[in-house]
C-alpha cells in the first residue's frame, strides 16, 4: 500500500521556522522526484519546491526562494521542507507528492501550516 505521510505542521509566529517531513512507503522512493505543494483557502494548489531522485537538483517557487530548503534522505525514504522566515502568506495546507516523468503519481494527505501572531 502506497503511503506518503506528512508531519511537522503547526502554528508559528511570523519570522519563525518549521520543518516538514514526508515519509514514504509502498513504492521505490529513490526512483521518484519529490515535490512539496501547498494550497491556501480559496486558492489553487501551487508547487513550492521539488528535488530530483538523487537530490542533486532542486527547484523553488519564487515566493519561497532563499527561505525554504527541500532535501531528501533516500535511506529513510523521507523528504523534508525546511521553512524559515515564515510569513502569514505561507499559511496553507502543505502536501508532498511523488513525481514520475513530470506527472504526480502519489499525494500525501497534507499538513496544516499556519503563520500568525
Amino acid at each position: 500500500q502506497v503511503q506518503l505521510v506528512e508531519s511537522g505542521g503547526g502554528l508559528v509566529q511570523p519570522g519563525g521556522s518549521l520543518r516538514l517531513s514526508c515519509t514514504a512507503s509502498g513504492f521505490s522512493f529513490g526512483s521518484y522526484a519529490m515535490s512539496w505543494y501547498r494550497q491556501a483557502p480559496g486558492k489553487e494548489r501551487e508547487l513550492v519546491a521539488s528535488i530530483t531522485r538523487a537530490g542533486r537538483s532542486t527547484n523553488y517557487a519564487d515566493s519561497v526562494k532563499g527561505r525554504f530548503t527541500i532535501s531528501r534522505d533516500n535511506v529513510k525514504n523521507t523528504v523534508y521542507l525546511q521553512m524559515n522566515s515564515l510569513k502569514p502568506e505561507d499559511t496553507a495546507v502543505y502536501y508532498c507528492a511523488a513525481d514520475s516523468s513530470g506527472h504526480i503519481v502519489y499525494w500525501g494527505q497534507g499538513t496544516q501550516v499556519t503563520v500568525s501572531s
